[in-house]
């Protein structure tokens, strides 16, 4: 007979996904929360008193699961913005680069005030710029919002995740050049990266709905085939070291520009995509230890505060010059509060190269965990006050 605690670690994973399911069910049936929320409360709890069976590695298993699931996301994500509309109403991208620019130098000159490194406050502040996709377009799609507010905050998430990641490598990019002294590898680590990864995005955008409707199946099984060119793409950028969000983001839009239809009763890509989204937001909060929680408590209370007022003020701004109300302005910049998945998978990215913030910025962990439960909430309450929202059907 196998030992007991051996037992109970095999099933770790499997248990923290069906309590987190069923945590969200619950809580979203009972008391019209967002499941997601309840995903990453389960998920922390249960990483506080079984940290042995929720252990994860930058190239475990459930690291990889993590990635593609957010892959999946990200490619749906991308396939919803609308270049064309970009281009018609400017604004809306210059009020992304402003509260994204606001971001980062509100945090940045907080960092600084309680002494932090100058390097450490500025790979804080890039991080900071972000909206998670994954939050926003799953309480999206959870309540079946459409409309003004709700476009606008997607095509805002776009521009935040974008500038984050190449801010931030950049960043690291300069950290790997003042530890080693190699401009090459700096270089290779961040601008060339980049590069990399949306090319790679775009010729599996090209690729994928070719090979399909060469095949003739595009209208059959086409979610299936995008499904498993995101699973190869994650693979690949995983393997090589490359940025799964701008590759996956660079895919679905591509995709999108393609004319190719996705059909809409396949929103999360079906049954995978659902259980792939309870693990990602489980996994989320695995990696935040309960001490560094603790002790950046304060700070990150204060760093979060700052980052959703400048956001909703810096969106409100600019949105009488977009075409919208002062009012939907302030509710697109409260939906933009989501930002935990996608920093803690980027820093898993990272951590080969002794990136390894959530350990060493407690400040962080606490804005991880504080935003990975009440983000969600703030994007459906924003959503719901601008009445875009609609039950699902039963």
């Amino acid at each position: 007979m196998p030992h007991l605690d051996l037992v109970l670690t095999e099933l770790g994973w499997p248990l923290a996904i069906a309590l987190a399911w069923l945590a969200g069910e619950c809580a979203h049936r009972w008391v019209r929360v967002p499941r997601i929320s309840m995903y990453g409360l389960v998920g922390f709890g249960l990483a506080q008193v079984w940290p042995d069976a929720l252990a994860s590695g930058a190239s475990s298993t459930v690291t990889l699961l993590a990635n593609l699931g957010f892959g999946l996301i990200l490619f749906e994500f991308g396939y919803r913005i609308n270049l064309h509309w970009l281009r018609i109403n400017p604004w809306i991208a210059v009020s992304g680069l402003a509260e994204a620019a606001a971001t980062f130098g509100a945090v940045y000159g907080i960092s600084q005030l309680t002494g932090m490194p100058p390097l450490t406050s500025l790979l804080l502040a890039s991080l900071a710029m972000s909206t998670s996709p994954a939050g926003v377009l799953r309480v999206v799609n959870e309540q079946n919002s459409s409309g003004q507010v709700t476009e606008r905050v997607l095509h805002l998430v776009a521009i935040n995740c974008v500038l984050s990641v190449f801010v931030f490598k950049v960043i690291v990019g300069v950290w790997v050049f003042q530890t080693s002294g190699n401009l090459w590898q700096a270089v290779s680590h961040s601008l060339i990266e980049l590069a990399a990864s949306a090319a790679l995005g775009a010729l599996f955008g090209y690729g994928a709905p070719a090979l399909l409707r060469r095949l003739g199946t595009l209208s059959q099984d086409g979610t299936v085939g995008f499904a498993l060119g995101v699973v190869l793409l994650v693979a690949l950028t995983h393997a090589a070291n490359l940025s799964p969000v701008l590759a996956a983001l660079a895919f679905g839009l591509v995709a999108r520009h393609r004319r190719v239809a996705f059909a809409r009763t396949e929103r999360n890509f079906g049954s995978i995509g659902e259980l792939l989204t309870v693990l990602l937001f489980v996994f989320a909060v695995t990696v935040l230890p309960w001490e560094r929680v603790v002790e950046g408590a304060a700070l990150g209370a204060v760093l979060v505060g700052a980052r959703f007022i400048v956001k909703m003020l810096a969106v409100a701004l600019f949105s009488h010059p977009g075409g919208a109300s002062w009012r939907k302005g302030l509710l697109t910049g409260i939906a933009l509060s989501p930002m935990s998945v996608f920093i803690t998978l980027l820093l898993e990215q990272t951590r080969d190269m002794g990136v390894v913030l959530v350990d060493e910025l407690a400040a962080l962990a606490a804005m991880i965990l504080l935003l990975e439960l009440v983000g969600p909430i703030l994007t459906q309450c924003a959503l719901v006050w601008a009445n875009e929202t609609q039950r699902p059907e039963a």
